[in-house]
């Protein structure tokens, strides 16, 4: 299992598997390069010291009621905009040019989907270094909120180079602003089923 995918199925809701497989998961992020392993190690070890209810509850509040923790790539640079709409064109060619389509059910800059496409082939690989600023937007957040799940988004940090200069930028101004609001007419962008979580591998070829 690559980083990416460990990083894909500890990023969903915790399903009562999730905590059924802890196991298997110590075991795949053993494997991994050392300081994903740390990383991930740090996160386990809470998720199997956590009772699951606690662990569900807090996964809630973290990326359901923190505006700023979604885990939806575009989100923090372009909230709910227009431009974020632009932006996730990206994606969607991305995947029609591998020859996968995203699950309906979520958006196409779903972390987790995202990271099991990074897991299949290079394209997604690429896309993910691409949004290396949204990613890291991200891990501020889950820092600054104090929980554990910015140790499995450092995770996949370590995968990927180091901020560029023009990145740097982009976080600090996103950082410092938030994400916008919008203008008229945009549909809300996670859908009701977002708090139900999802099962792993939700990206089908």
């Amino acid at each position: 299992m690559s980083v990416y995918k460990l990083a894909s199925v500890l990023l969903q809701y915790p399903t009562s598997s999730l905590f059924e497989g802890i196991d298997e998961l110590d075991a795949y992020a053993v494997t991994s390069p050392k300081p994903a392993r740390e990383a991930f190690g740090r996160f386990l070890d809470w998720l199997r010291a956590t009772p699951p209810t606690e662990v569900a509850q807090h996964y809630v509040e973290t990326f359901d009621l923190r505006r700023r923790c979604a885990l939806y790539l575009t989100y923090y640079r372009y909230g709910d905009t227009r431009k974020r709409g632009m932006a996730m064109v990206e994606f969607k060619a991305a995947y029609r040019s591998a020859g996968f389509a995203p699950n309906d059910d979520e958006l196409p800059d779903y972390l987790p989907m995202v990271l099991d496409f990074a897991a299949l082939c290079p394209r997604g690989e690429r896309l993910i270094r691409a949004h290396r600023a949204d990613l890291e937007l991200l891990h501020r957040a889950l820092t600054t909120a104090g929980t554990p799940y910015a140790e499995v988004v450092a995770a996949v940090a370590t995968q990927l180079p180091k901020l560029g200069r023009r990145e740097i930028g982009q976080v600090l101004k996103a950082w410092e602003s938030g994400p916008p609001s919008e203008e008229v007419g945009i549909e809300p962008f996670a859908p009701p089923e977002y708090l139900a979580g999802y099962p792993a591998g939700t990206l089908d070829e």
